[in-house]
């Protein structure tokens, strides 16, 4: 299979063109969304994180 030469002209276009970009700079950011989610998952999962919450929320509730 023989290429074309690659000219200035043909380059430019073929490196300025964005077509796509968004749809994986979306998929990037949701997969990191999806990755620090299950991050927190693990993390409200332990017994001192919950108790540590548990208690914030009962202070907070306490009229003083």
């Amino acid at each position: 299979m023989s290429f074309p030469p690659l000219t200035r002209r043909r380059a430019a276009r073929l490196f300025t063109d964005d077509t796509g970009a968004a749809t994986a700079e979306y998929a990037i950011a949701t997969m990191a969304a999806v990755a620090f989610a299950g991050l927190l998952v693990v993390i409200m999962r332990s017994d001192e994180v919950r108790g540590i919450l548990t208690d914030l929320v009962r202070r907070a509730l306490t009229v003083a």
